[in-house]
């Protein structure tokens, strides 16, 4: 059975996973249907460019870009080996999302090595994430700029974990975020750019959260994040991967990227909590954070 070139492609466009293809340089030749749906960059885009140039610039859980040091791509290309791995891809949009990555060597038929391919798959909770949002709008519980929990919600969920802990003796703990220097972003930028800054923050929260955690926007440029089942240390470590994850973000404006940072306060509920104690224990330690250097978590 023989297949034309046009059959090949359809079948590649047509999977699920993204995948790209890339000469020795490291240029992109190749960018499937999928790859513009998980990364919000088109073909048009991003073909003849490298996959560094204001793309997919990846990083690892550490917040280590990837494109300096590291890369699957360079290393399968260089050694001719397969690689995996557990990757944060820059979104279109500014927000990272987790990625599974393979990458293999293409070879001509001499078995030389002329470039790479690299499949990835979004391995963020999508799913549960939609099905949240859907009944988050019917019971008016969303924030309408970042798609995630509103304040409300926020409340809600506060109110019935502390009801658990206190019943059935589970864990949980309190992330308490707010935006570095946000009023520059609005007053130099304007508010339109601040809006989108909002947005993608609240989108790197959600793609990388559990399933049965909630992150939402509390008011203006802080957010919340209720993490359930965690010990001290588990929040402490979630905290800063995800404020890692915001500071290797960025939006471009114009040519520019424009990066945000978080600074974080972080508690576990204790017994005799109330909502208000629990967030406003939470807010104090967001402030030492600012004190002592902003972009930082601060536990207590």
């Amino acid at each position: 059975m023989y297949l034309s070139k046009q059959s090949y492609k359809k079948i590649i466009d047509d999977l699920r996973d993204g995948l790209y293809i890339v000469d020795r340089e490291g240029k992109i030749v190749f960018w499937n249907r999928a790859a513009e749906r998980i990364s919000g960059f088109s073909a048009e885009e991003v073909v003849s460019k490298r996959c560094a140039d204001n793309i997919l610039c990846h990083v690892d859980d550490q917040g280590q870009n990837l494109c300096n040091n590291c890369c699957p791509l360079v290393s399968t290309i260089s050694s001719g080996a397969v690689n995996d791995a557990e990757l944060y891809l820059h979104h279109k949009n500014g927000h990272r999302i987790p990625v599974s990555v393979r990458v293999v060597p293409l070879t001509d038929d001499k078995g030389e090595v002329i470039g790479g391919v690299e499949m990835f798959s979004d391995s963020s909770n999508k799913t549960a994430n939609e099905l949240r949002l859907q009944e988050l709008e019917k019971l008016a519980l969303l924030d309408e700029l970042t798609q995630l929990a509103n304040r409300r919600y926020l409340e809600r969920e506060l109110e019935a974990r502390l009801e658990e802990m206190s019943r059935y003796d589970i864990p949980f703990g309190v992330l308490f975020m707010d935006l570095d220097d946000f009023k520059k972003v609005n007053d130099e930028l304007g508010h339109d750019t601040g809006d989108r800054v909002l947005s993608f923050v609240g989108r790197t929260l959600s793609a990388n959260s559990r399933p049965f955690d909630l992150y939402g926007r509390w008011g203006g440029e802080e957010f919340v994040g209720i993490v359930r089942n965690v010990s001290a240390g588990n929040l402490k470590h979630m905290g800063q991967r995800l404020r890692k994850l915001v500071e290797k973000s960025f939006l471009l404006v114009g040519e520019e990227r424009l990066r945000v940072t978080i600074s974080i306060g972080a508690t576990m509920a204790l017994p005799g909590d109330t909502i208000q104690s629990l967030l406003q224990r939470a807010d104090l330690l967001m402030y030492q954070s600012k004190a002592a250097g902003k972009n930082r978590l601060t536990i207590g």
